[in-house]
């Protein structure tokens, strides 16, 4: 709640959207994310992928400014993350309360609190900017449904026009892929091409490694720490891969030469991860 209140942090728009340094944080004193370090470039989209507890939702916490790491730095454009407005964190559907009262618009009018205030009430122009925002990802026409009556591909379109609404730079989506079906996949892929054109920066998690190659500009390998951050074809290597993943990694070319992958342990919920 305090950092509703704190001053914003500060914004250089020739740093970085995001720069992590030497990050490390333990839980009850075992480590989730071990010496953590990258910084990327405005617009890029990079799936992060890594194991079941591989400390791929504690990364995107510690980002967003939701956990403190135990040592080391978050930069977003040169500033902290917790007092940053352009960041925005969606978790995982599991972490969700669908139950809760509210409408598709009321969803996506809480990403204008922090340039709103917190007890002051939308103006028109905030209204003005949730419409524009919910047009842009295909949900106008349900903006006075109740968020919990959509579908799991609906939901995810909501929350990215939340994050619109917001004004967000850097976007953070934990697994939301995950239990959609194709025309809802394509339809998320849309909005996160348009993110990219945009200049926006997107870290998507995703255990689905054969969509990760296919559709991300980057690929985030991790386990703890950081394996390796490069392209598809750069990163999805069978060393760098028995690396992360040990015997729960299947690895088989196909004709062409590009992998066919399998992550054979990772199904369900993360966690803490």
């Amino acid at each position: 709640m305090a950092e509703l209140f704190a001053r914003p942090a500060s914004h250089d728009p020739a740093a970085p959207p995001v720069q992590v340094d030497g990050v490390c944080l333990n839980y009850d004193g075992t480590a989730a994310l071990q010496d953590v370090s990258f910084r990327l470039a405005a617009g890029t989209r990079v799936a992060v992928v890594g194991p079941n507890g591989a400390g791929k939702s504690t990364l995107f916490k510690v980002i967003a400014g939701v956990l403190r790491p135990t040592s080391g730095t978050v930069r977003i454009y040169g500033g902290l993350p917790g007092r940053h407005v352009c960041i925005a964190y969606v978790p995982q559907r599991s972490q969700v309360d669908w139950s809760f009262p509210v409408s598709v618009a009321d969803v996506a009018m809480m990403g204008r609190i922090r340039t709103m205030g917190l007890f002051r009430w939308p103006t028109p122009d905030d209204w003005q900017v949730v419409d524009a925002a919910l047009g842009r990802v295909g949900m106008l026409e349900s903006r006075g449904r109740q968020i919990g009556e959509l579908s799991g591909g609906q939901q995810q379109r909501v929350f990215l026009a939340q994050a619109l609404a917001q004004g967000a730079e850097l976007v953070l989506l934990d697994e939301p892929l995950s239990g959609l079906d194709m025309p809802s996949q394509a339809a998320i892929f849309s909005i996160l091409d348009d993110l990219r054109a945009s200049g926006i920066t997107t870290l998507v998690a995703t255990h689905d490694l054969n969509l990760a190659a296919e559709r991300f500009d980057q690929i985030m390998l991790l386990n703890r720490r950081l394996v390796a951050l490069g392209s598809p074809s750069e990163v999805f290597t069978r060393p760098l891969l028995m690396e992360a993943y040990g015997g729960h990694m299947h690895v088989v070319p196909d004709g062409d030469g590009v992998m066919v992958l399998t992550d054979t342990c990772c199904d369900g919920e993360e966690g803490h991860d």
